[in-house]
C-alpha cells in the first residue's frame, strides 16, 4: 500500500505506523499538569488548527511556543 508523506513522494513501507490525535478546541483542551503530552487543537492558533504540547504548566504551540488562544 502507497503512503504520502509531507512532501508528496509516495512511498511503501509496512513498518511505518501513522499517529491519529484526537481533536480538542482551546475550551475542551485537558490540562496541562503532565508535561511532554500532545495533542490537536483545532481552534487553537488563533482560530486555525495548531499541534501543542504540554509543558507542565500550559499547552504551547509547536510553531510559536505561544500558549494556544482561541482569538
Amino acid at each position: 500500500m502507497a503512503n504520502s508523506i509531507s512532501t508528496g513522494v509516495a512511498y511503501a513501507d509496512p513498518a511505518v505506523t501513522l499517529v491519529q490525535f484526537q481533536a480538542y478546541t482551546v475550551a475542551t483542551v485537558p490540562s496541562a499538569a503532565t508535561a511532554g503530552q500532545m495533542i490537536y487543537v483545532s481552534n487553537g492558533a488563533a482560530g486555525n488548527p495548531v499541534m501543542a504540547f504540554s509543558n507542565g504548566t500550559n499547552w504551547l504551540r509547536v510553531d510559536t511556543l505561544a500558549a494556544i488562544a482561541a482569538q
